[in-house]
């Protein structure tokens, strides 16, 4: 099977081959701005979220999840106790 740089002609074993070094090369660069693309749709996903800074709660909302985690602190302890 003939790869990238491997050359699919049949040659006596005292012929030296060069690859096509412009096919190689062509194929990277193909490789590459495919690479680019993703990297910048990956990029630009990021961004495009909207979700900057920190989120900000109620003062209601901050009392309901601290008697919550009190309880579960209090049914920790209740139950290590025993």
């Amino acid at each position: 099977m003939c790869g990238i740089i491997d050359s699919c002609l049949t040659l006596s074993p005292r012929e030296e081959t060069m690859p096509d070094l412009g096919a190689v090369l062509a194929t990277l660069k193909k490789e590459r701005d495919k690479l680019d693309r993703a990297i910048a749709a990956l990029s630009g996903s990021e961004s495009s979220s909207g979700n900057t800074g920190r989120r900000k709660l109620s003062a209601a909302a901050r009392e309901r999840i601290a008697a919550a985690q009190r309880a579960r602190w209090a049914k920790f302890k209740k139950n290590k106790a025993r």
